[in-house]
């Protein structure tokens, strides 16, 4: 398993366990997205499997709806794409994105990893869950927000960067930096 597998892997099982812990009553509670409810945010991040899967030629296939299981959903494409990850051939397959040529399993990394930081916050704010991330995750997203450059604050990535508290710790420098309230 390669360091950007047992990430994902990491990361993913991090998503999964939020996603297994929204109560009910609270999938259609606004999340820190802006118009995105919890459900919204699992959608998002299910979507985007399958948006860099098609990059390679490849899909999520039929997986659950997130409308009747979040959770069911979240697993069946996750599933997809660490069997990719793991998966040498595939996971290097090539492609021209939109910063260069690049390879699955890079932008797995760069991009889909990051957003399970980013998203599982998200997801426990608007789940009333604790919503602490660990340290060495939001210094390693942190570190890799110099890739997106200015794209970072397009529309529907981030936010425009807030100014946190001067006492705020690293998990609140973090999420001020890609446009959230945290405080």
């Amino acid at each position: 398993m390669s360091d950007i597998s047992a990430r994902y892997a990491r990361l993913s099982d991090d998503f999964a366990a939020t996603v297994a812990a929204v109560p009910d009553d609270r999938w259609s509670a606004p999340s820190p997205c802006e118009r995105w409810t919890a459900r919204d945010v699992v959608r998002h991040v299910v979507d985007t499997q399958g948006m860099f899967l098609r990059l390679v030629g490849r899909d999520l296939g039929d997986i659950p709806s997130v409308d009747e299981s979040p959770a069911a959903a979240w697993d069946a494409a996750r599933a997809v794409v660490q069997a990719d990850l793991d998966a040498p051939e595939r996971a290097n397959a090539e492609y021209d994105g939109y910063f260069g040529r690049t390879t699955f399993a890079r932008s797995v990394d760069r991009f889909l990893s990051f957003d399970l930081v980013v998203h599982r916050w998200d997801l426990a704010r608007a789940a009333g869950l604790d919503d602490r991330l660990d340290p060495e995750d939001v210094r390693w997203a942190h570190a890799n927000t110099a890739a997106f450059g200015d794209t970072m604050r397009g529309e529907g990535v981030c936010g425009p960067e807030l100014t946190p508290p001067e006492d705020a710790d690293a998990q609140t420098r973090f999420l001020a930096f890609v446009g959230r309230r945290a405080w």
